[in-house]
């Protein structure tokens, strides 16, 4: 997987991953032009939709109606003294079993996202002249 980010002018960069191009900016309070998420946004916004989609997979692999699912991601970024931290809220439609919520759960835990996050990260940088 690849994503490139070209700057475009202040904080404001198109980005492309796959075949897919959006524009990624600040808000306005921190110099942007708000033209888009932040890099923060998106990274709460990747948590919450690969953990609604990994969960909506494994029920249609077992039957489950999974209409109305909603996955609801509170990120703060790590602060001196404190860890990055990440709530998230799994608003489970009403009518699926006690049995089949903590299933959804445990698997909810298991997407790519979430297991990135939680585990040890390498970053092999270089630069290159344009």
């Amino acid at each position: 997987m690849r994503a490139v980010a070209r700057q475009r002018e202040k904080f404001t960069h198109d980005v492309k991953a796959g075949d897919h191009t959006f524009t990624v900016d600040e808000p306005v309070e921190t110099g942007g032009q708000d033209e888009g998420p932040s890099p923060q946004e998106l990274l709460a916004a990747a948590l919450a939709s690969c953990t609604a989609v990994t969960m909506e997979m494994y029920a249609q692999r077992k039957g489950w109606d999974t209409s109305g699912l909603e996955v609801d991601v509170e990120y703060t970024p790590a602060e001196r003294g404190c860890p990055t931290k990440f709530e998230l809220v799994l608003k489970m439609p009403a009518h699926l079993d006690e049995e089949q919520i903590e299933r959804l759960q445990v698997i909810a835990a298991k997407c790519p996202v979430h297991r990135t996050l939680e585990g040890e990260v390498m970053f092999d940088e270089r630069v290159e002249l344009a």
